[in-house]
């Protein structure tokens, strides 16, 4: 198994997850919150971009010679490759409730958010920089409540499984088990449907995605799959084959 994977049971606010450097802004000693926002409307908003798969997002983050720009579903770069971080078209609640109303467009799913020489903007479709990040545009973000996942992993004797919180009493009793234990490694991903997750597992030290009745829906053939936002985000998965390289892939195994 590999060295240094652990099971994170805490909900992780932010889109950059801990394997990735989190988007700064300037003077913002904090990282900046964000709400996750419907990345689908950008298959309603981009109707000059190509639909190949409609639950897909319009512009996918791509990394190229060590930049990341964004290609649309046929892989053709559409903003070119010049940041250093680059993340889905989403909303960013701080932008939605800013003090200036002038700039609560720029918080909407039309834009995204990218960094470079450690300076964050606001880029739209055509990749044009609307806005840059300051402090004192800033709002609070409105709580949202949390809905629970109703799935949890659970180790027994070294393997993990995944139960159902409500149900779930006896570990003794195998049939309790929604999965039962057997794979090295189990993470649950945030999505919006709770009843259906995906989940990242570990089999012979690679990494795969299976369902909650233990269907393999992507292969065990990858050395990485990160835990992060990306299937909540756009219905993709941020894989590597040899721990450096990450790249995105849809449900059906398909790159981008």
């Amino acid at each position: 198994m590999k060295k240094g994977i652990q099971l994170i049971g805490l909900f992780v606010s932010v889109f950059i997850c801990s394997q990735t450097r989190t988007v700064r802004k300037p003077f913002v000693k904090n990282t900046l919150k964000t709400t996750v926002g419907n990345a689908m409307v950008q298959n309603k908003k981009s109707i000059e971009f190509p639909v190949v798969n409609k639950d897909l997002p319009a512009l996918i983050p791509k990394k190229k010679a060590g930049n990341f720009g964004y290609v649309n579903q046929k892989g053709k770069f559409i903003i070119q490759p010049e940041y250093h971080i680059a993340v889905f078209f989403y909303e960013d609640c701080n932008l939605l409730n800013s003090p200036n109303e002038k700039l609560r467009k720029f918080g909407t799913a039309e834009y995204a958010t990218v960094e470079k020489n450690e300076i964050s903007y606001r880029i739209d479709q055509k990749g044009r920089r609307v806005y840059q990040f300051k402090k004192a545009d800033l709002g609070k973000c409105v709580h949202k409540e949390y809905t629970q996942q109703l799935f949890q992993a659970y180790v027994l004797n070294g393997f993990y499984g995944i139960m159902e919180k409500s149900v779930f009493k006896d570990p003794q009793d195998y049939k309790q088990f929604k999965i039962y234990p057997q794979y090295e490694y189990l993470y649950i991903l945030e999505g919006d449907d709770v009843a259906n997750p995906m989940i990242i597992a570990s089999k012979n030290d690679s990494f795969g995605i299976i369902d909650k009745n233990n269907n393999i829906i992507i292969p065990f053939e990858y050395e990485d799959i990160k835990r992060n936002f990306s299937w909540k985000l756009g219905k993709m998965f941020d894989v590597s084959k040899d721990g450096k390289n990450y790249y995105y892939i849809d449900d059906h195994n398909k790159t981008y």
